[in-house]
């Protein structure tokens, strides 16, 4: 398949694994998540990083003291975005832990943090990495049709920010 762009529509049998936000410490066991169909009558953000837990992934763009996704939250919101949907090839308990790092431990359904299992979703689109890891790309999509989709040159965070991705919106 090729490089997602605005038009297209996203891609049916797109699934990850992630494990549910709870109250609880612990986490629970992965379960897949079909974004095909919950991706289908929602707009819906994807925010693909490398790796959990990373500098350029953690510090850039997702904690809540700098400019990014948690802190910018409600101006997506206002924009019609109902999920952010947060995708690296870690597995579901790697995601699940990075988002409980960042105080997601309550059940939600406006951030996710999702598993690229071997980075099959951004392989399929040629937007995955050697090594096979995530590639750092952002795609909005709205009721099923691709309405922004960059993958950022490398070494880079200005297309796949939430800047950017607002800008697009």
């Amino acid at each position: 398949m090729a490089p997602l762009k605005a038009g297209d529509r996203f891609p049916e049998g797109v699934k990850f694994t992630y494990i549910p936000s709870t109250d609880d410490k612990v986490c629970g066991s992965p379960i897949d998540y079909d974004a095909s169909k919950e991706f289908k009558e929602k707009k819906v953000v994807i925010v693909s990083v490398p790796g959990a837990f990373t500098p350029t992934c953690s510090e850039r763009r997702l904690l809540p003291d700098v400019p990014g996704f948690f802190q910018k939250l409600n101006e997506l919101k206002a924009k019609g975005i109902d999920t952010v949907a947060i995708i690296a090839y870690n597995d579901a308990w790697v995601m699940s832990a990075w988002g409980k790092a960042y105080g997601l431990n309550k059940k939600r359904d406006d951030i996710i943090f999702l598993s690229d299992v071997d980075s099959k979703f951004s392989a399929s689109i040629g937007w995955g990495q050697a090594g096979g890891r995530t590639g750092r790309y952002a795609v909005v999509i709205n009721k099923g049709i691709v309405e922004y989709a960059e993958k950022e040159p490398a070494g880079d965070v200005s297309v796949s920010g939430v800047d950017a991705v607002l800008a697009s919106l």
